[in-house]
């Protein structure tokens, strides 16, 4: 379910990040579901479980899950966070296609590269 590219200059808390918040974004990841806990995770996935917690702090200040004590982490109910972010990655995309075409970049190319950039990520399931 969670594949890190250990080759990646991304570190792997922000990929793991990543990876999380695409889960739950696909809806794999429900409201209230219970995340593996550090330990469980990091073993699974063959990492030091201060990267699992750093990333679990990261995404419990954004929103995206929440932490009852001696219970574990949960995936937020409102995902109110998941819908920010959403909203904010569209917004930059936008930005960046603004400043692509006042560039002199032409609608193909940048085409082109979205494609590129969708396929790189898509091919990472």
């Amino acid at each position: 379910m969670i594949k890190l590219d250990m080759q990646s200059r991304k570190p792997i808390y922000e990929q793991l990040k990543e990876q999380i918040l695409r889960l739950t974004m696909l809806g794999i990841l429900s409201a209230d579901e219970k995340l593996p806990s550090v330990r469980s995770l990091a073993r699974d996935v063959g990492i030091n479980p201060n990267t699992v917690q750093k990333a679990y702090q990261e995404l419990e200040h954004d929103g995206i899950i929440y932490t009852v004590g001696g219970k574990g982490s949960f995936i937020a109910g409102n995902a109110e966070g998941v819908q920010q972010r959403r909203e904010k990655a569209l917004l930059d995309v936008a930005a960046a296609i603004r400043q692509a075409c006042s560039s002199g970049c032409g609608a193909e190319e940048i085409l082109q590269r979205v494609r590129e950039v969708i396929k790189e990520e898509t091919d990472h399931d």
